[in-house]
């Protein structure tokens, strides 16, 4: 959201439980973990965050050089991976925070990533 903020929602009913508050600009994207024990959302204010997604508590914040746009879990939700407007593209340690990979040879942004059911592939 543009007010730096994301919130969690009822799929049934709508009702919202939950604001996930500590970005300090827009907020671009969020996804959960697997097992939906964590959220992941990514910002303009060049951070990646990882949260509780029961309590809202943050866990961890990666930062980049520039906007970031897009983050997810892989399937196994041992990873991360986070596109943003700096290069190159990162695999990070969900618990951590550690960079594994660099993904290199876009030119500019990265606005979508996603990892392939098995782990095994990544598309950016």
């Amino acid at each position: 959201s543009g007010d730096n903020t994301a919130k969690v929602w009822d799929a049934q009913t709508g009702a919202e439980l939950l604001t996930l508050k500590g970005h300090t600009s827009q907020v671009n994207a969020a996804a959960f973990s697997p097992d939906g024990t964590r959220i992941v959302t990514a910002s303009h204010d060049r951070t990646a965050r990882v949260w509780i997604a029961q309590t809202g508590a943050e866990l961890l914040a990666k930062e980049h050089t520039n906007i970031v746009l897009a983050a997810t879990f892989g399937p196994d939700g041992t990873r991360i991976i986070t596109g943003s407007l700096d290069t190159p593209v990162t695999v990070w340690d969900a618990q951590t925070g550690a960079a594994r990979l660099a993904l290199k040879g876009h030119a500019g942004g990265v606005n979508a990533v996603a990892f392939s059911s098995d782990g095994t592939r990544i598309v950016t």
